[in-house]
């Protein structure tokens, strides 16, 4: 029976800071990361979580038990991604190497939270969580308290947001309108916690790594995604400007109505980014002989929502007294077009529609 002594990095510490791969196998090449990782961070505890794993290796050892140390790390996007990291990783592990059990090593609760992912794939012995031992002088609230801000994590969900408040109140007195303070200060906020709630920034961040891979390799999907920004950018500005100048008037005419002028003005031109965005990874799938399945239904599902948001605007500016000519009759049938263009994407989609070809030409070269 062979036991393996697991060292858990759930947010990589060890790739992002020490430029170490994982897994780590062996007893010398943990010794190499962990000092690798000390000379980076000398203060984070994932050191200690690996040295207490080679220690736990090496009592095994001298018992007579056949055992190996291997450490893992996840992503510091913790939570769905690095879990699924540190599952393949695992997976890959055990089906090349022949463990009976496994000790679990961990410097706290957050690396213990994938303990059910171990488990249901090897038997635990134990958990062995590791506990820095500190002097009294660094164990001063002063020093915990500066430990704690100096966390990318804590700062990013503690600062920023005061921070936008701050510049939303000073913007608000820039232009001598303090009664707007409030609400820009709740809406920069919001907008910001919305931002961070609905992913945003991990979108942005990930179309800003396809558009890399397109460039480096000459595909049509960079040229697209580049039109998209623009596009977005100039829908930005044109909902802005209309809004301002909604706005200039004596009478303020409220934020829904300035919502609903936004959209009217800048919807069509947000759809036309998504097409963009839409037909290039098309044209990128097609021309890697690659299916393209779902991907024919988002330019459809692009249009009709994008029809959707204006039918609905411009109804409700016209009830508002905004716009004219615009009934529930137009607003029923563009809900109605905007149903027939979705369910047109998803035959389209399912048709699997160019690859009958593509497959026929695969099977008869």
């Amino acid at each position: 029976m062979k036991t393996l002594v697991l060292c858990l990095d759930r947010d990589d510490d060890l790739g992002r800071k020490a430029g170490v791969k994982s897994p780590v196998i062996g007893r010398v090449a943990n010794i190499e990361a962990a000092t690798n990782l000390a000379i980076v961070d000398p203060e984070d505890s994932d050191i200690n979580t690996i040295f207490g794993g080679i220690e736990e290796f090496d009592r095994l050892i001298e018992a007579g038990v056949d055992a190996e140390i291997v450490s893992i790390a996840g992503d510091y996007d913790v939570g769905v991604v690095s879990d699924s990291k540190i599952t393949s990783q695992i997976d890959d592990l055990l089906g090349s190497h022949p463990f009976d059990s496994v000790i679990l090593v961990s410097d706290g609760a957050e690396d213990e939270a994938v303990l059910p992912i171990v488990e249901s794939r090897i038997k635990i012995n134990s958990v062995k969580r590791i506990r820095v031992k500190q002097s009294e002088s660094i164990e001063s609230t002063y020093y915990l308290l500066k430990e704690f801000i100096s966390d990318p994590k804590v700062r990013g969900a503690i600062f920023i947001p005061i921070g936008l408040a701050c510049i939303a109140y000073a913007a608000s007195s820039l232009i001598n309108r303090p009664e707007l303070a409030v609400a820009a200060i709740l809406g920069t906020v919001g907008t910001y916690l919305l931002y961070n709630g609905f992913g945003v920034g991990q979108s942005i961040d990930k179309y800003r790594e396809n558009a890399t891979e397109s460039l480096y390799r000459g595909r049509i999907s960079f040229v697209t995604y580049l039109a998209a920004i623009l596009i977005g950018i100039i829908a930005t500005i044109q909902g802005a400007n209309a809004c301002w100048e909604g706005i200039t008037g004596d009478i303020f005419p409220g934020y829904v109505i300035l919502s609903m002028i936004f959209i009217q003005t800048s919807v069509w031109w947000y759809v036309a980014a998504g097409l963009f965005l839409g037909f290039g990874k098309i044209i990128d799938l097609r021309l890697e002989e690659r299916p393209i399945g779902r991907a024919w239904a988002f330019p459809f599902f692009a249009t009709a929502i994008g029809l959707l948001l204006w039918s609905t605007s411009a109804y409700i500016l016209a009830n508002t007294g905004v716009y004219r000519d615009y009934g529930i009759e137009k607003l029923i049938l563009s809900i109605g077009g905007a149903v027939v263009i979705a369910l047109l994407g998803i035959y389209v989609a399912s048709r699997n529609y160019g690859e009958e070809a593509q497959n026929a030409d695969l099977d008869h070269p």
